[in-house]
């Protein structure tokens, strides 16, 4: 079985697909004869042709509004946004046009579009190529929310998104496209590496887009995290010495409740991480739905681990970012309150 990063991985499934399904086209800024900026659709446009991946101008409302078009119209297009802090000036096609079309129209028009963008920091980024809004998109009815948090997953929820006959905004943690860096989570990304890959099979697979995944095994507390915390997670719970059971969410539009709060009724305690600012963060929801659904299983009030509430700052990047030793310190305080 071949071993790829994420970058990698979603190249491996882009591949795949246009392969497979002629209706299938991706667009977006340089995504074509550069390859990227990150070079997750390097050499597609060589293999597939200028009509099947498409370079597009920079104007992120003009590249979903196409797809939209190219959706009604039975295209299965997938449009990269080249960082998910640029997606605002296309919000109002996401929101008012892509997430809406089948319900407006009674069931009568689609369009199966998956949006891909880069997330999150870690990266020296600063304000403007760090953010992770994967929280507003949640609350837009009608279209799902990935985020993936390794190369498997990545590939197979990536394919199961262009195949899904409604919208999908899928988010790609950049900061783990290359590894996880092996718990070393100050260690300055190094871009086109290829250390830290998993096994990924070369064909078709699928993994559902409604369904969470158990990565670590545990009895004392419930971690719930997606995406690069999946990983901080891990280092944390090596570094807290606990006995954590960690939920990798992988899709947060439909939410697996039944898993996570499965989990959280044997454990009795539950720690949420995610690199958003924490004020109405997707955390927000997380734990709602587990107070609801686990109070008399409880024995800690639930803490979140998240980044602050304020743009993401460049000079203080490892203090915003939730660490191994911020999240050992959720724990700590959730084994000691009962």
């Amino acid at each position: 079985m071949p071993q790829m990063n994420l970058v990698q991985a979603v190249n491996s499934a882009l591949d795949v697909m246009l392969g497979r399904d002629p209706s299938v086209v991706v667009m977006g800024e340089d995504v074509g004869y550069f390859g990227g900026v990150f070079r997750c659709t390097e050499g597609l446009q060589r293999k597939y042709g200028e009509h099947r991946v498409i370079d597009t101008p920079i104007a992120e409302g003009g590249i979903v509004a196409a797809a939209i078009g190219m959706g009604v119209n039975g295209l299965r297009p997938v449009a990269e946004i080249q960082f998910a802090d640029y997606v605002y000036p296309a919000f109002d096609q996401i929101v008012s046009e892509l997430a809406r079309l089948r319900y407006r129209t009674a069931g009568e028009f689609s369009a199966a579009v998956t949006v891909r963008m880069p997330c999150g920091g870690g990266i020296r980024g600063g304000q403007t190529h760090s953010q992770s809004p994967e929280g507003i998109f949640t609350h837009v009815c009608g279209i799902k929310v990935v985020m993936p948090s390794n190369p498997y997953d990545a590939k197979g929820l990536l394919v199961s998104s262009i195949e899904d006959d409604d919208p999908v905004i899928f988010f790609e943690p950049k900061r783990i496209y290359n590894g996880p860096f092996d718990g070393d989570w100050h260690k300055p990304a190094v871009p086109w590496s290829t250390h830290s890959k998993g096994d990924v099979p070369a064909g078709h697979y699928t993994v559902p887009l409604c369904r969470a995944e158990i990565v670590r095994t545990g009895a004392d507390v419930t971690i719930l995290a997606y995406g690069t915390m999946v990983h901080v997670a891990e280092a944390a719970v090596r570094l807290a010495g606990v006995d954590a059971e960690i939920i990798d969410l992988r899709t947060l539009v439909p939410l697996d409740t039944d898993t996570m709060c499965s989990s959280v009724c044997k454990t009795g305690r539950c720690v949420i991480v995610h690199e958003a600012t924490r004020f109405s963060g997707f955390g927000a929801e997380l734990s709602a739905t587990v107070q609801e659904e686990c109070f008399w299983h409880l024995l800690a009030p639930i803490q979140r681990v998240t980044g602050w509430d304020t743009p993401y700052p460049h000079a203080f990047e490892w203090e915003y970012f939730p660490g191994p030793a911020r999240i050992a310190a959720a724990i700590k305080t959730v084994m000691e309150a009962s």
